[in-house]
């Protein structure tokens, strides 16, 4: 609350964290800029005609196909209980508790990796280099998150960070 202040308007959308369209496939239609956060936005468009966003993993483009499952093939944007996914894979927007929707790692260039499975439990390395269980029953996406280089840029002028928000 503090540092903030007026900034530009910008429509907020509804990023689908729980992935809990389950077996039915998505299209991606667009990647899209997504002013509330540091990643990309991807639209993917289900074969039953619904539209959702979901945080853009590096290497998404528009055509490609996601799905969200039990036993889903391992690749970019697809999502999947942890006890599914091999050891060493790139991961990103894991839940804290089976059916919570995505907590952890969802902005822009972080991924968290798998490391160990033991019993329900899954240890995974997180960016920070902190190693954290979560039950293996948790959904994750497979990937890291796009737009990398957002740390890179620099602001330039007082101006902009205004237009942000940020005072």
């Amino acid at each position: 609350i503090y540092n903030r202040r007026r900034g530009a308007k910008s429509r907020y959308r509804q990023i689908d964290f729980k992935r809990n369209k389950y077996n039915i496939e998505g299209v991606v239609e667009s990647v899209e800029y997504d002013p509330n956060r540091t990643c990309e936005v991807a639209v993917i468009l289900y074969t039953d005609g619904e539209r959702r966003f979901i945080l853009a993993p590096a290497g998404i483009s528009v055509g490609d196909r996601v799905i969200s499952g039990e036993k889903v093939p391992v690749k970019a944007g697809n999502s999947m209980p942890m006890a599914n996914i091999p050891i060493g894979t790139p991961i990103h927007n894991i839940e804290m508790y089976p059916m919570a929707g995505g907590k952890f790692i969802r902005s822009a260039g972080g991924a968290a990796y798998i490391t160990a499975k033991e019993g329900k439990y899954v240890n995974i390395r997180m960016p920070s280099g902190e190693i954290r269980r979560f039950l293996a029953a948790c959904y994750a996406t497979i990937g890291q998150i796009g737009n990398e280089e957002w740390k890179l840029v620099t602001l330039g002028k007082a101006g902009r960070s205004f237009h942000l928000g940020k005072r």
